[in-house]
């Protein structure tokens, strides 16, 4: 039984290595939009079995990174300004309510732990991208963390990751490092902290859609 145990244990870390690297490689660009995912390839990319590999790619179909093909396999998910629409147009929404009512329900555990958040981002935008990332979306999800609606916090963060491919492609270009994205979170922050709702959700949907008009015109160039 010991023995047992310790093979699915082995394969369930294994599997969720390899859908953390799957998944980072996908959100990074470093596995291209669109491009078929070919299970040998892989496994020799991440040294890891099959089987692993297999399962990271089902589990990144629901996480909608990934698609599957009848009887061809996968392909990580294709990108489209259509569909980058959809995205910014479904997180003004639904974080718009989830911010409301965050901050409706906020007290003060709430604000000390929003201010480690937005310190720790402070502090990764010196350390490199893959560091800035995970600060990053702990500290939008820390703006959200009051809701107390898990459901809706969940599409929530589902909706960041997507829309973390298009802000790759977005920061390629020159413009759009021109943006003060440390200003940006501070006017979020600041009015969060004020309990002022108001401005929070319009500093929040402003920075969303910064990203978007910019990113719209990108494609259409």
């Amino acid at each position: 039984m010991d023995a047992l145990l310790d093979t699915e244990g082995k394969e369930t870390s294994a599997t969720h290595a390899a859908y953390r690297k799957l998944r980072e490689m996908i959100l990074t660009g470093e596995l291209p939009a669109g491009e078929k995912l070919k299970i040998e390839q892989l496994r020799n990319l991440l040294n890891t079995g099959a089987s692993p590999v297999r399962e990271a790619l089902s589990l990144l179909t629901s996480d909608m990174l990934v698609e599957r093909l009848d009887q061809r396999g996968f392909r990580s998910a294709p990108v489209s300004k259509e569909n980058f629409e959809e995205i910014l147009l479904l997180r003004c929404k639904l974080e718009e309510t989830a911010l409301r009512t965050s901050i409706a329900n906020s007290d003060a555990e709430w604000e000390d732990r929003l201010v480690l958040r937005h310190h720790h981002m402070k502090k990764a935008g010196q350390q490199g991208t893959p560091a800035f990332e995970t600060a990053h979306k702990a500290f939008h999800m820390a703006l959200l963390a009051k809701a107390e609606m898990p459901m809706l916090q969940r599409y929530c963060s589902q909706l960041y990751d997507l829309n973390i491919r298009y802000r790759f492609l977005a920061a390629i270009g020159p413009s759009y490092q021109k943006r003060d994205i440390a200003a940006e979170h501070q006017q979020i922050l600041d009015a969060a902290l004020d309990r002022d709702a108001e401005n929070a959700t319009r500093h929040l949907i402003e920075h969303y859609r910064r990203t978007g008009e910019y990113l719209s015109s990108q494609m259409d160039s």
